[in-house]
């Protein structure tokens, strides 16, 4: 049962081309926004601190500090409103799930960049 709706899901879903990116990563998301008639692109820029769920239903937070407060944001994969997404930066990080990383002020909130080699 589940393989025939994992093979739904792989039909119907577009093919998103989206950049790798794991925790830890600084990412700047470039989303459509309607407001009215209007539409523009705002970006958020932050730390992935997960990815979650596979195929159609994969999501990823990103979380960003906007002065002292910390803002996180839940974006779908296969979201049309995704526009693009830019890494920034490539983070060294020992785990899929950096939940330790809201705790974080100042120094110790830094993560260190993963050499290219």
């Amino acid at each position: 049962m589940s393989n025939l709706i994992n093979e739904l899901q792989k039909e119907l879903t577009p093919e998103v081309n989206l950049p790798d990116f794991k925790a830890g990563s600084t990412i700047t998301v470039h989303y459509k926004i309607k407001e009215g008639n209007k539409e523009r692109v705002q970006q958020f820029q932050g730390v992935v601190i997960q990815r979650k769920g596979s195929g159609a239903t994969e999501t990823f937070t990103v979380r960003k500090m906007s002065g002292n407060i910390g803002v996180e944001r839940i974006f779908p994969i296969s979201s049309p409103f995704i526009d693009k997404i830019d890494i920034n930066k490539v983070g060294a990080v020992r785990r899929a799930r950096i939940y330790y990383f809201r705790e974080r002020r100042g120094k110790s909130a830094r993560i260190r960049e993963k050499r290219q080699a």
